[in-house]
């Protein structure tokens, strides 16, 4: 009897440790990428507050902080298209205004920001990405990611009916850099003009896209960062990237 019990014994420690280190792994495991349903939209003017009617048609998407106990600051965006562009709200809290930067084109990850990433073609490792400020200073750039190597470009003639369309509100307090404010809001229109290059664009009714947004914001020098599909590192992981649904 002595030696049943002990095997029995044994064996049990063994499943319970074979259950243990599961459910371990399976904790660790990151979440599956999240997808997002694009409503289709007549064109408007972006007034960097959502305020348009047509945004009554989306669902806000919630991003989440990278870092575990990062910043409580709520963060979320939207996204529409039409027949000649697609539409971007990003929102979130904020309690200062850490941004300095007064033109386009500059680093602008290294303040306060929001960014999403667009990769509409996934034969090829070329994806959009952009970026605002809440000074509403933009940085749109093409990334050639090979091998995990990637290079930013600046769009070629980024004028006329391939630029961007633009506007940003902060909230409970001035634009200015310092400033104690609740929160800001950026509106973002891409023309498909602009991604053309990238193929699989325009998309239509059922076309799938990858894409990432993501926030970085720098209250009293710290960092804190959010995404809306979970990436480690680098903001770089097209194959993290999550799915838009164009309807």
């Amino acid at each position: 009897m002595r030696l049943n019990q002990l095997v029995w014994a044994m064996l049990l420690g063994v499943s319970g440790a074979v259950v243990t280190a599961g459910a371990n792994q399976a904790a660790t495991e990151a979440p599956p990428a999240p997808a997002c349903r694009v409503a289709q939209t007549a064109d408007f003017t972006a007034d960097g507050k959502g305020g348009a009617q047509a945004w009554s048609k989306a669902e806000w998407q919630p991003l989440s902080p990278r870092a575990a106990g990062g910043s409580p600051y709520a963060t979320r965006f939207k996204m529409l298209y039409s027949a000649s562009g697609l539409y971007v709200l990003m929102d979130g809290e904020d309690r200062a205004l850490t941004a300095t930067f007064k033109e386009d084109f500059l680093d602008l990850w290294t303040e306060d920001v929001f960014e999403f990433f667009l990769w509409p073609d996934e034969r090829y490792p070329v994806y959009f990405e952009y970026e605002i400020s809440p000074l509403g200073f933009e940085l749109p750039i093409l990334v050639p990611n090979v091998g995990g190597q990637f290079y930013g470009w600046r769009p070629w003639h980024y004028e006329g009916a391939r630029k961007t369309q633009k506007a940003v509100t902060v909230r409970g307090g001035p634009p200015a850099s310092g400033a104690s404010i609740t929160g800001w809001t950026a509106e973002v229109f891409v023309p498909w003009d602009l991604l053309k290059p990238l193929g699989n664009v325009p998309p239509q009714r059922g076309t799938k896209w990858r894409a990432n947004v993501y926030r970085m914001d720098y209250d009293g020098g710290r960092t804190a960062s959010w995404n809306w599909a979970p990436v480690r590192g680098t903001f770089h992981q097209p194959d993290k990237f999550g799915t838009l649904v164009f309807e």
